[in-house]
């Protein structure tokens, strides 16, 4: 292909651990492999704490844990939450005319709903604080609970205004927690540790952007939420993206430099590398992520030779790809790919 040619989109893929995360609520072997089937994601990759999955993998797996626990919250609360809850709330806020208000509204329709923890808007010094606070001692699963309503309410909020909204932080507790997950790629923003509290601040200005949905647009989001979510309001003007789709024509060959990168886009090393800070991310992160994330791309969608997937991905000898994709999922290719292949037995 040459490097005139747009390459093909390859999305980002999605942490094992968030996998095993979302399947915290269910007990049994045999339920969790009827679950697993369903999203198409198989058990065995569940036993490296570095594998990957497929955006589609994973909100399937929205979806087979809603129609298993009957509870939109995938069984992560102390109680649940109605079917229909998610919904009704959406189509409430579309009846708003500025974001600011539909966040508002939003936050305290769930506040009566929420039974681990409190989502309140703190506004202070120009921020927006999305903030949210414990009602009680949070055990793993409903401190997950947290993290997972944080991304969902955010997402809502880009739909509502119909762009992203810049988050210039993301509040954490854990400090293991913010190394697993990916907080910092979702929110492309940088991640702080703090005791007691979650949340993301924003420019306050963004609240006044007008709500662009309505009573017919909501129905078309509704069909594919929550999982449309996770890539529906990406950045694509970030320097991260922007410099993940042009390492992509280079894939193949040597990448790069990192000087050489600044220099197409028209910015200094030193702009260029604070600026990625702000995304909390780096240049050699960009690049594992690019080639990991192609490499389990080939590996689960063409029946390429693994010789073939290391040149793709940059590799002239399948040995040090073997090493490196090793490092980037905890598996090595070839079983990487017998994994995902590999039938799911159900025992009910």
């Amino acid at each position: 292909m040459s490097r005139h040619q747009k390459p093909p989109q390859i999305q980002h893929t999605v942490a094992i651990y968030q996998v095993v995360q979302m399947l915290q609520a269910i007990e049994g072997e045999s339920d969790r492999a009827v679950v697993l089937r369903r999203a198409g994601i198989s058990p065995a990759l569940l036993e490296s704490a570095l594998a990957r999955v497929t955006q589609i993998q994973f909100a399937r797996l929205m979806t087979a844990l809603v129609r298993h626990h009957r509870d939109e919250f995938w069984g992560l609360g102390s109680s649940p939450l109605p079917l229909g809850t998610f919904a009704m709330g959406c189509r409430m806020l579309v009846g708003h005319r500025k974001l600011g208000e539909a966040l508002r509204a939003g936050l305290r329709y769930y506040h009566a709903l929420l039974p681990d923890f409190v989502p309140r808007l703190q506004i202070r010094d120009g921020m927006a604080y999305v903030r949210m606070s414990s009602r009680h001692a949070l055990n793993d699963r409903q401190t997950y609970a947290v993290r997972v309503f944080m991304f969902l309410s955010y997402g809502v909020m880009c739909w509502l205004a119909a762009r992203r909204i810049p988050v210039d932080e993301v509040v954490y507790q854990d400090r293991d927690v913010v190394r697993r997950s990916d907080a910092s790629r979702l929110f492309q923003a940088p991640t702080r540790l703090s005791d007691g509290e979650w949340g993301y601040r924003f420019a306050v200005k963004w609240l006044d952007l007008p709500v662009e949905q309505n009573a017919e647009s909501v129905e078309t989001f509704l069909r594919g939420a929550p999982g449309c979510l996770l890539v529906k309001y990406r950045d694509q003007a970030s320097f991260t993206e922007r410099i993940r789709r042009m390492l992509r024509r280079y894939l193949a060959d040597e990448m790069p430099s990192f000087e050489a990168v600044s220099d197409m886009l028209a910015t200094t090393p030193q702009t260029l590398r604070r600026r990625l800070q702000r995304e909390g991310q780096g240049y050699q992160m960009i690049k594992d992520a690019l080639r990991r994330d192609v490499a389990v791309d080939y590996l689960t969608q063409s029946d390429m030779s693994l010789i073939e997937v290391a040149a793709r991905v940059g590799y002239s000898e399948a040995s040090t790809f073997h090493r490196a994709f090793k490092v980037w999922t905890g598996l090595s290719p070839g079983a990487y790919r017998q994994a995902h292949n590999k039938p799911i037995s159900l025992t009910r």
